[in-house]
């Protein structure tokens, strides 16, 4: 089971509080990580005791998470989801910053505890 784990600060965007932590298999975890943060993350992913992170909202039974996972062989099976927009995508990828790139752009639009809720639009 995944420990949980507190962003500092209040809602709002600044970028000490993003509302959400990454933790990895083997037990590290970061408050509101950036995108360095992330590729660093990744890139000690190893197929053997370190083969996943997630990515989560600070809060009681989150609606929405991101995983990296190591693939056998080369490369990273990358999986968004997201409950209250019905949306659940997996992709592979081997280039760890686009990964890590992605995964911000992603989290830039969840919602978060203490912030005004994403419009659902039509593009």
């Amino acid at each position: 089971m995944l420990a949980r784990f507190v962003a500092s600060g209040g809602g709002g965007g600044s970028m000490g509080s993003r509302g959400y932590g990454v933790v990895s298999e083997n037990g590290d975890h970061i408050e509101g990580a950036s995108e360095d943060t992330l590729f660093e993350m990744i890139s000690e992913l190893n197929d053997t005791d370190n083969t996943f992170i997630v990515v989560e909202p600070d809060m009681d039974d989150p609606t929405w998470f991101a995983s990296v996972a190591v693939l056998e062989g080369q490369g990273y099976e990358i999986v968004r989801r997201d409950a209250a927009y019905r949306e659940h995508k997996v992709d592979v990828d081997t280039d760890v910053g686009r990964i890590a790139f992605d995964l911000i752009v992603w989290l830039a639009a969840r919602n978060f505890p203490g912030q005004p809720t994403r419009p659902v639009t039509d593009m």
